[in-house]
Order: structure tokens, then C-alpha cells, then sequence
């Protein structure tokens, strides 16, 4: 008896172990999710201090897919997000320019910086239709790739007439943040480590619909 109880209890744990890494939520099986925003309203953010400058950017030109099953993101969550070069903003022109310029991170001859999915290191189910995701990925800058690990929360929206504000489709609300070291992607401008910081923190705060 008590081995039953034990095989029944062990089986209901290895049952809410699985349950836990997908979403509880309308839609069944596999779904794609598109970021294309014509309307400028995701954004990838870095930020970068050091004691003598304090530089924060933006773009709002984020792009990319991911597809995942419903029942089990941590086992089949894969895509790639992207932006261009060229798209990068700091709110100051000359120095906006510097930015792309060969000397840093040359936007012609390196147009996209992208993330590229590699493996779900573990997934945490915050609530019924949102997990906290911790991803190993590609971070591809100034032609170089580097893994890196980015800790991200996905929110997946049923569609309703709330959504149908936003897009049509149920929508993947998606934010995000890491860090990546400039020199590491053979970045050695003169001034980096006291007007730039090597480190540079980066966020994401996307949004995608599965109807495009």
C-alpha cells in the first residue's frame, strides 16, 4: 500500500513537473509568433555608466519569430530576434553617428544584431498564461557570436477584444535582460571602459501575434 501511494505521488509530481514548463491557456499545440511592428512599438534598450558618461539607447525597429508548443515551451521553444544596426538611437545625433561608424559598431559592414535561440535552461510557471524562461542563446554583434544567458518573461494573451486593440491573433508579450561585453565582440574603440562602459546591459519589451 504504501508503495502505491508512493508510485501515485511520485507520478503526480513528475505530472505538475511537466505541466509547469508550458502555458494554461486557450490554444493547443504548436504556435508561431511574429514581432514585425510596423508601428515602432517594441523596443530593445542598452544602457551603459561609467564615472564619466552615463549613455542610454533604443531602438524600435525589434523583428523575429518564435514557435514553441503550448504544453511544453522548455523542450520546443526555438527562434530569433533582430534588429538593425542602423536603427540604434541615443538621443544625440553626432554621437548616434559615432555609433555606426567603423570605429564602433560599423552598421554597414555589420547591418543586423541578433538573438538567436539555442536551449531552454529552465522554465518557471509564474501563472496560468506567464513564464519566467531562463534562455541560452547566440548574441550575435560586430559580426562576432558569443553565448549568452538572458533571463526572460513570456505572457501569452488569448485574444479578445482587449488584444484586437493591439493586433489581431493571441499575442506573446515578451521582456528581457542581459548583459554582453563590447570587447568580447572585437568592439576597442579608444574611449571604451571610461566614456563607454564594456558592459552594456540590455532589455527587451516585445509583443507578437500569432495571425501575420
Amino acid at each position: 500500500m504504501r508503495s502505491l501511494i508512493r508510485i501515485s505521488f511520485l507520478f503526480l509530481l513528475f505530472t505538475s513537473v511537466i505541466l509547469s514548463q508550458g502555458f494554461d491557456v486557450k490554444a493547443k499545440g504548436v504556435q508561431t509568433f511574429s514581432f514585425k511592428d510596423d508601428k515602432g512599438r517594441n523596443q530593445a534598450t542598452f544602457h551603459s555608466i561609467t564615472p564619466l558618461d552615463e549613455v542610454d539607447g533604443l531602438s524600435t525597429q525589434v523583428s523575429g519569430k518564435v514557435s514553441f508548443n503550448i504544453s511544453d515551451v522548455k523542450n520546443t521553444l526555438h527562434g530569433e530576434i533582430s534588429l538593425p544596426t542602423e536603427s540604434l538611437g541615443t538621443g544625440i545625433r553626432m554621437r548616434d553617428k559615432d555609433l555606426k561608424e567603423p570605429k564602433w559598431l560599423d552598421a554597414e559592414k555589420y547591418p543586423t544584431i541578433s538573438f538567436k535561440i539555442k536551449k531552454i535552461l529552465d522554465v518557471q510557471k509564474l501563472e496560468p498564461n506567464k513564464l519566467k524562461v531562463k534562455v541560452l542563446g547566440g548574441f550575435n554583434l560586430h559580426g562576432v557570436t558569443n553565448d549568452i544567458t538572458a533571463e526572460v518573461t513570456m505572457t501569452y494573451l488569448d485574444e479578445s477584444q482587449a488584444t484586437e486593440a493591439r493586433e489581431p491573433g493571441d499575442l506573446l508579450g515578451v521582456t528581457g535582460n542581459f548583459s554582453i561585453t563590447l570587447s568580447k565582440y572585437n568592439v576597442q574603440n579608444m574611449v571604451l571602459g571610461t566614456r563607454v562602459s564594456d558592459n552594456i546591459d540590455i532589455g527587451v519589451n516585445i509583443v507578437g501575434t500569432n495571425k501575420f
